[in-house]
């Protein structure tokens, strides 16, 4: 790291002008959460992994700002070059700069991987100082990086209608009419799930996210793609042909969204098929509809200083709230997904348990007792990356299976307090029969995308983790059950899974819930059930799905988590106070939760009839892809439980 930073700080001091400080954040062109490799220059400079973070290098400091998730992790990650910054606890980046660095300092960043959010923020922090935010003209990481990744090569797929369950047409009719609302003849889409959903095509280029490098640009009359065209086959050329959608290349972006501005962007379409009434309709005074719609979150600064500032409408993307109201073939898919998913976690907690019984000694899942402390031959022991590969086997033989929707979080012990802890083959636990084990995972399948998470424990758990579990567990329960106004937002429903852990003392680092796409990121906006304020922006809506995942960690050792996988529906009440119509939940996720960490005393009548419900109907949908061992162990991780009396 010693060698990046000295080879950095020269081009800091070379360039014109001279910077005083570089900004290297995670983000890729697209504003992205998870990145391809090529586009890892945070990880790069710092050699922390996580996927949310931002990299500060000054004359004579280093210091990474991450959020609660990835504390532990950058801890361990961080040479002791870098000073972490917990986001939360510390200053914001912007203040930090502000306040330490000089009068007038020039504060780099390559613009291009700064949204217009962030670039606006820090440019009005900056102001009280004249200090100045200086866009490079190239990412100076680039130069350094003389072993970076070559671009992906992965060809546009089309998504089959039988799985995105809306024509692009109606998308483009529904996204027009949303401009004549807003007054705007054009908007720039950044986003790299917008872009897949919108004109219904997947790809590989970003690892766990099915999504192609691309932009779009659509206005009253014409639509774009800006990709690059080797990736485009005959076959998707002519399907981008018949929809009346002009492929460019992906570096004409720029250009293109400048001939925007100027209201001289032409397609060899738009005279033909895509000159429709509503179109018609929309060419009134030009005056009254000059406006540009960019999203301030995805967009990058370098696209948005092409644009007339005065003429942009900077508020969130169109597509961010359509694309989360999941239409009725997407919600199908995905439940079935989920059934598919939860069979094979099921399957591979059979697995398992006979695993760490045979070879550790372990009493096993239903059992609460020491190990007999036995060590397998050197060949025959598991870590957490084997018994993960393990899970992904089981995933890869599912129908309509595409590849994992992020890196398992296969975790044991200590390493489960790391909240987004990623295990590498070199220097991972052994399973240990001892510790809880902490798995999060998903996958990514043709009609939809999953994410589950159950904490488990192979030997005796103690008191106090039996205690955590239970907390946890309540939490989970009272935020899956609740029916709520409509209007509510994600804000105000975080409180209902953390109470019973608030009960002790007790609490987690992240958010509750975020949405999931369909065959998409899993991580999809723009609601969130979140203790953070973004969380107030948007209200939960019927048809939208959002995880609900209540946690605790304790440093050291050990942590856990419970995830399904929720759906947003209407609900029947018996009143309807204000007339405003009521919301519920409904759990899409099946796998059982494992009893013997639960304290039954602990639990009200209410959560054992849940639970109860819960593992009957868990028990009657995975049947079919059962096996007979797997059902006998299945029935009896789901009897009915009953508090003693």
């Amino acid at each position: 790291m010693s060698e990046i930073l000295s080879s950095l700080r020269s081009l800091m001091a070379s360039h014109s002008p001279p910077l005083d400080a570089l900004v290297v954040p995670s983000e890729d062109y697209h504003q992205s959460e998870y990145v391809s490799a090529r586009d890892k220059r945070r990880e790069f400079v710092s050699g922390f992994s996580g996927s949310a973070g931002l990299a500060l290098i000054t004359k004579n400091e280093a210091r990474l700002w991450t959020d609660g998730r990835y504390f532990l992790q950058a801890l361990q990650q961080l040479s002791d070059e870098w000073t972490l910054m917990r986001m939360g606890e510390d200053p914001l980046v912007e203040v930090w700069m502000s306040d330490n660095l000089p009068e007038e300092a020039n504060i780099g960043v390559d613009s291009w991987c700064v949204s217009v959010d962030t670039a606006n923020r820090w440019g009005k922090s900056f102001a009280k100082k004249n200090q100045k935010l200086i866009t490079t003209t190239t990412d100076l990481v680039d130069q350094v990086w003389k072993s970076r990744p070559p671009s992906e090569m992965s060809p546009v797929v089309v998504h089959p209608l039988e799985f995105a369950g809306r024509s692009v047409s109606d998308k483009l009719e529904d996204l027009r009419e949303k401009l004549k609302q807003e007054s705007a003849r054009g908007l720039v889409i950044a986003a790299l799930d917008e872009v897949a959903w919108l004109y219904n095509i997947r790809g590989t280029d970003v690892a766990y996210c099915p999504v192609v490098h691309a932009f779009a640009i659509l206005t009253t009359d014409s639509a774009f793609l800006y990709v690059d065209k080797k990736k485009v086959s005959d076959e998707a050329n002519s399907y981008f042909n018949e929809l009346g959608v002009e492929v460019r290349e992906y570096t004409d972006v720029i250009s293109d969204v400048a001939l925007l501005a100027s209201d001289r962007l032409i397609s060899s379409f738009a005279s033909k098929t895509l000159q429709s009434e509503t179109t018609k309709d929309m060419e009134i005074d030009s005056d009254q509809h000059d406006r540009l719609w960019v999203d301030p979150a995805s967009c990058c600064y370098a696209l948005y200083s092409k644009l007339d500032a005065e003429k942009v409408l900077l508020q969130p993307s169109p597509i961010s709230l359509s694309k989360a109201l999941k239409n009725p073939v997407e919600l199908e898919g995905i439940k079935n997904a989920h059934v598919r998913d939860g069979a094979a976690v099921v399957q591979y907690l059979v697995w398992l348990d006979k695993q760490m019984q045979e070879l550790y000694g372990a009493s096993g899942y239903f059992l609460e007792a020491e190990a007999s402390k036995k060590k397998p031959a050197e060949t025959s022991k598991l870590t957490e990356v084997t018994v993960s590969d393990k899970l992904e086997s089981l995933r890869a033989a599912k129908e309509h299976f595409r590849g994992l929707s992020f890196p398992t979080i296969s975790s044991v012990g200590s390493n489960a307090a790391v909240i987004h802890y990623s295990p590498e083959p070199e220097a991972c636990a052994e399973m240990d029969p001892d510790k809880i084990y902490l798995c999060d995972s998903g996958a990514q399948y043709l009609d939809g995308t999953t994410d589950i998470t159950r904490t488990v424990h192979f030997g005796k758990p103690s008191a106090h983790e039996k205690e955590c579990y239970t907390a946890v567990f309540k939490g989970h329960v009272a935020l899956g059950n609740a029916r709520f106004p409509k209007g509510t937002n994600g804000y105000t429903l975080d409180i209902l899974a953390r109470a019973p852990l608030w009960k002790y003392g007790l609490d987690y680092r992240h958010g509750t819930g975020h949405g999931v796409g369909s065959y998409l990121c899993v991580h999809e906006g723009p609601h969130q059930v979140s203790f953070r304020p973004s969380a107030r922006n948007v209200p939960l809506q019927a048809t939208m799905t959002v995880t609900d995942e209540p946690g605790y960690y304790e440093d050291g050792n050990f942590g856990i988590r419970l995830e399904n996988v929720l759906v947003v529906n209407d609900a029947e009440t018996e009143f309807n106070f204000g007339d405003k119509g009521y919301l519920q939940f409904e759990h899409i996720t099946w796998a059982p939760y494992q009893v013997k960490l639960i304290d039954l005393d602990e639990l009200t009548r209410e959560e054992i009839d849940w639970l109860n419900t819960y593992h009957s109907k868990c028990k009657d949908i995975l049947a079919p892809f059962m096996n007979q061992t797997e059902m006998e162990w299945l029935k009896k991780a789901t009897e009915p439980v009953s508090v003693s009396a």
